[in-house]
């Protein structure tokens, strides 16, 4: 079978609005070729390990690139992508030099490209994110393998966003409690939040391509029993009080459920936003604060934002 690589270069900041683009266009991920990955200095206190080659990387900018089957739609589905990625301008979003580039690829080389930029990664104290097909023994006895298949939508889970999102819940989860994910993707913060023993998670998400990809991870990671995922627009027609929602989404649209989250969650409890541009860090504190809760922490990662906020009791 053919596929069809596109390679769009353009902003960091760009990068997870158009990777959704990419999804919803029919893309089963993405790769990032991002030229701060050469020069970032790590802490090797996750025992990360790292072999990357110069010559992936543009010189500036980002490359997201993404694969398409080759059929009689592959036109008509660029143009759409490319309309997309432009109209993005309108909400504020850098888009830099917003070159696209069409190369076709057979599946063998799509398959190989897509496992050579993932190894097993350690990203926080607890969690390792693991692709499927790795064979990983865990170094330490509560160490938590999270699998996740990045050829599925949104990624393996080891973009800072995600990060720092996972770091909040090991911080603010607590045995027993109800979690609610808005925009889950791939279920990867809902996973974390079972394997942190949460005893009921809300996975909601609007895109049907997204549920299918976050009822599989559940299913992959032995957590479906407590994890429900489905269907659903931001946190339109919840009621249920939740002790934490975790939302990792573009500071735009968190600004348009800030007020339901103060409704639903419950006193004591907290509400952990990211997806956020540095940029865009005191526009989404300010709705945070004026929905009714307190900031306790705000995690700064590369140019990515996220803010732990607790609602008073």
């Amino acid at each position: 079978m053919k596929w069809s690589e596109i390679s769009i270069h353009t902003t960091n900041e760009a990068i997870e609005p158009i990777s959704n683009i990419l999804h919803e266009a029919g893309a089963s991920g993405v790769v990032i070729e991002d030229p701060f990955e050469l020069e970032k200095e790590r802490e090797d206190i996750f025992g990360e390990i790292y072999q990357l080659n110069p010559d992936d990387f543009p010189e500036e900018g980002v490359i997201v690139k993404a694969y398409l089957p080759v059929n009689s739609f592959l036109g008509e589905t660029v143009d759409e992508i490319k309309q997309s990625i432009e109209n993005l301008v309108k909400y504020n979003i850098d888009i830099g030099r917003n070159s696209v580039e069409i190369s076709e690829v057979n599946e063998e080389e799509w398959a190989t490209a897509w496992k050579k930029y993932y190894n097993p990664v350690k990203i926080s104290e607890k969690f390792t994110i693991v692709p499927t097909w790795e064979q990983y023994e865990p170094v330490n006895s509560d160490e938590l393998i999270i699998e996740l298949d990045p050829g599925m939508a949104f990624g393996t889970g080891t973009h800072p966003t995600t990060v720092m999102c996972i770091q909040a819940l090991e911080r603010t989860v607590k045995p027993g409690n109800h979690v609610i994910d808005v925009g889950t993707g791939s279920g990867v913060l809902s996973i974390a939040s079972a394997m942190l023993q949460a005893e009921k998670v809300g996975a909601y998400d609007l895109d049907e391509v997204a549920v299918n990809s976050a009822r599989l991870n559940t299913k992959l990671n032995k957590v479906h029993d407590r994890v429900a995922v489905s269907q659903n627009n931001l946190l339109d027609g919840v009621s249920e009080g939740a002790d934490v929602i975790v939302a990792n989404i573009l500071a735009e649209v968190i600004l348009k459920f800030t007020d339901d989250a103060a409704r639903i969650v419950k006193p004591g409890g907290y509400f952990i936003t990211s997806g956020i541009i540095g940029q865009k860090k005191d526009l989404v504190k300010t709705a945070v604060i004026e929905a009714g809760f307190e900031v306790e922490e705000v995690m700064l990662m590369e140019d990515w934002v996220a803010i732990i906020a607790r609602k008073p009791e």
